[in-house]
């Protein structure tokens, strides 16, 4: 639900930092470690003038390596309602053209700990070595959900209150498990 004063917003997935000199930033921004926000300059600025956003999502998905393969699988919330997932926004503007862009990254924290998320993604490996590094060194990461009733906090609360909201959901919220592929013609 959009509130007064709220603009719901279509924005270029993978923020733009005002340093970038053109829309084919090198760097991947499409998430941004919650742990990381004050100090990385990609971040840092959006975060402090709390240009927070709400990204509405039916689902999302994420690889589970357990077989050895990448097995995708969907999160879907248990109540059926849609996940409101924690978001950072800027506008960056493009100084050839005067181009204003719209662009977003979704937050993410440390998930090793999580029964359910702390299974997805890829192992990481030691960079020598080439062999996957023991549970607790791994790196396991979240999307941030916001609960429904978090979200004016979100959105307007202070740094502080944000930070406050920075958790993982508990494992009764999901209903998850591997992606079953869809064939046949939508009709």
């Amino acid at each position: 639900m959009i509130g007064p004063g709220r603009d719901l917003v279509v924005g270029h997935w993978g923020l733009i930092p005002w340093f970038a000199k053109n829309l084919n930033f090198r760097y991947s921004t499409n998430n941004a470690r919650s742990e990381e926000l004050e100090d990385k300059p990609t971040f840092r600025i959006p975060w402090k003038r709390g240009q927070r956003c709400i990204i509405p999502a039916d689902w999302f998905d994420e690889p589970n390596w357990e077989s050895g393969k990448n097995v995708w699988w969907r999160f879907k919330r248990a109540d059926g309602e849609p996940w409101a997932l924690a978001g950072l926004w800027d506008t960056w503007r493009d100084h050839e053209t005067g181009e204003m862009v719209e662009s977003y990254t979704m937050l993410t924290m440390h998930a090793n700990s999580h029964p359910l998320m702390g299974r997805m993604h890829k192992p990481d490996v030691d960079r020598i070595t080439k062999v996957p590094l023991p549970f607790e060194q791994q790196d396991k990461r979240s999307v941030i959900p916001i609960e429904q009733g978090d979200v004016d906090q979100w959105l307007t609360g202070s740094m502080r209150d944000a930070k406050a909201l920075l958790r993982l959901a508990p494992f009764e919220v999901f209903n998850a498990g591997p992606s079953v592929p869809t064939t046949g013609a939508l009709l």
